[in-house]
């Protein structure tokens, strides 16, 4: 199906599965990125160049709620668009 003819439940549908592909890849960034602040934040202190580690981990953090709450949202609207089963068909 193409984009001119799909559902509004089908994009709805679409952009939760792409949120749930960016919302993996955000959480093994961020903990990628915590194991090697946890194993260098002695020497980025003595550099003091943690603080440039803590900033990008809070955003990352940030995005990474921003991400859940959207999926939840959409998922939300999903069920909302979804079409009640028709009587009689079992």
């Amino acid at each position: 199906m193409t984009a001119d003819t799909k559902s509004p439940l089908e994009h709805v549908n679409d952009t939760v599965l792409q949120l749930k592909e960016m919302r993996h890849y955000s959480k093994n960034n961020v903990e990628l990125l915590t194991t090697q602040w946890l194993m260098f934040d002695g020497e980025l202190s003595k550099l003091k160049k943690a603080s440039v580690i803590e900033d990008l981990m809070t955003k990352q953090s940030q995005f990474y709620d921003g991400v859940e709450a959207a999926i939840a949202e959409l998922e939300a609207l999903a069920v909302e668009l979804t079409p009640a089963p028709e009587e009689g068909a079992a």
